[in-house]
């Protein structure tokens, strides 16, 4: 992501410590030019992918297949990512973060010039484990330049900016899948359209984001160090462990997403008497919340804390949670729903943030893969878990298991909360006092 060379003295000013209080620190809070670019191209990458999950249903169900050959042919995907996120990490160290990224962008576009060609069910599944493959290429070299280049000072407030820039794109991409409806029937045309935008997007990488330097000041544990000798190997084992918390937050979030988006409106159907166009709102507000809410709990991790902000956001998205069984009101319910997307999908980048602080920034690369790693394994699990419990136990038993899970994670942060470097100094130094 966005990087600013390490010789730059004005985008450098804006590492100020994380305990600056008042205007001074806000004025400080610029955007460099590095992570400009990638937001624009995040966006253009969006767009693709939600031209994509527009037509891709509609697609399928007009070749005949059945709810659970779709459901399984979803699961190449998200297998995809589980295998290949860890290598991904090891090609962004030895070709930088820049690279991998235009090339997977390049990838993620044909697979969509070729899905509409696929006919059966394995062809159909060979193209979406090159969906898989692009899309978890896309997220780890995007998340390594990102963290590279976001002072730790403010850290989260750039990281959700990343996340209102994908979150734009998936919102314009199904639009526009449905406007192309009006023009042309011929998929291919269609999800041609996606294609090029995420095309576009590696083009632009490729010509206007070379490889950078990560800045100084992205991280708390050392600054980067100036020096020609190669870096010590940390083993992958202790950059784990100092990034379990988000690794969780990843996992449980992958999990849950990947879970209610299927299951959430069988649910108000079945349970609650939903009719089923009254659900499609649904994913919508979820994404509003984010939209509305993500920036501004980015700012407010930046000043008090990332894990004691990811903490908060999900034992109040835990209320939502529980909301979904209790409720009956159409309209109570929809707000639920947005307080759910306000603070899960809010914590996501959060989390992200906090990954970057306590991870060195030569181990950014390797940190990312195994974060994405956690969060591509909650999308593999969920579905056919969640399946199970509300084919044999009823939707309300899938609900409490996802609030369960929450609970869980809850319950590791305050175990945990140390692992956070806002609370260590909290632990040695007054409120008032200078860090």
């Amino acid at each position: 992501m966005a990087a600013v060379p390490q010789q730059s003295t004005s985008s450098d000013s804006l590492a100020v410590p994380p305990s600056s209080k008042g205007p001074a620190h806000a004025s400080t809070r610029k955007v460099p030019d590095h992570l400009k670019r990638l937001y624009t191209a995040t966006v253009l990458f969006g767009i693709g992918c939600g031209v994509s999950l527009g037509l891709t249903p509609l697609y399928l169900n007009a070749l005949g297949f059945t709810k659970q050959n779709i459901g399984t042919l979803s699961l190449f995907f998200a297998g995809a990512l589980v295998l290949f996120s860890l290598p991904v990490g090891m090609l962004i160290r030895r070709f930088s973060a820049e690279r991998i990224l235009a090339i997977c962008l390049f990838g993620y576009a044909l697979s969509l010039v070729g899905f509409p060609h696929m006919k059966t069910y394995e062809s159909i599944a060979f193209v979406r484990v090159f969906d898989g493959l692009g899309t978890i290429g896309v997220w780890v070299a995007s998340e390594t330049v990102l963290l590279a280049q976001a002072q730790k000072a403010y850290k989260a407030y750039l990281t959700t900016l990343y996340a209102i820039a994908l979150a734009l794109g998936y919102v314009i991409g199904p639009f526009l899948a449905r406007g192309m409806a009006f023009v042309t029937t011929d998929p291919r045309i269609s999800f041609s359209v996606g294609a090029f935008s995420a095309i576009s997007a590696g083009v632009f990488v490729l010509l206007k984001m070379p490889p950078t330097p990560p800045a100084e000041g992205v991280s708390s544990d050392e600054p980067v160090a100036s020096t020609p000798s190669a870096p010590a190997h940390t083993p992958a084992m202790s950059i784990f462990w100092k990034i379990k918390t988000s690794c969780l937050a990843a996992f449980s979030y992958g999990y849950f997403q990947a879970a209610v988006v299927l299951f959430l409106p069988l649910y108000l159907i079945d349970d609650k008497g939903w009719a089923p166009e009254h659900t499609i709102i649904l994913p919508g507000l979820f994404c509003l919340g984010m939209l509305l809410c993500s920036n501004i709990v980015g700012r407010i991790a930046d000043r008090v804390g990332h894990l004691k902000t990811v903490r908060a956001l999900s034992s109040v998205g835990l209320m939502a949670i529980l909301g979904f069984v209790v409720l009956d009101n159409y309209w109570v319910m929809c707000f639920a729903v947005f307080i759910a997307g306000a603070t899960f999908a809010s914590m996501s980048p959060v989390a992200l943030a906090l990954t970057g602080v306590v991870t060195k920034a030569q181990d950014y690369s390797r940190a990312n893969a195994i974060y994405n790693l956690f969060y591509a394994t909650g999308i593999l699990l969920g579905p056919p878990v969640a399946s199970v419990i509300y084919t044999n136990y009823g939707g309300k038993r899938m609900i409490e298991h996802i609030a369960i899970l929450w609970v869980a994670f809850v319950i590791f942060t305050i175990v945990f909360i140390h692992d956070d470097p806002a609370s260590r100094r909290a632990k040695h130094l007054p409120a008032n006092a200078p860090s």
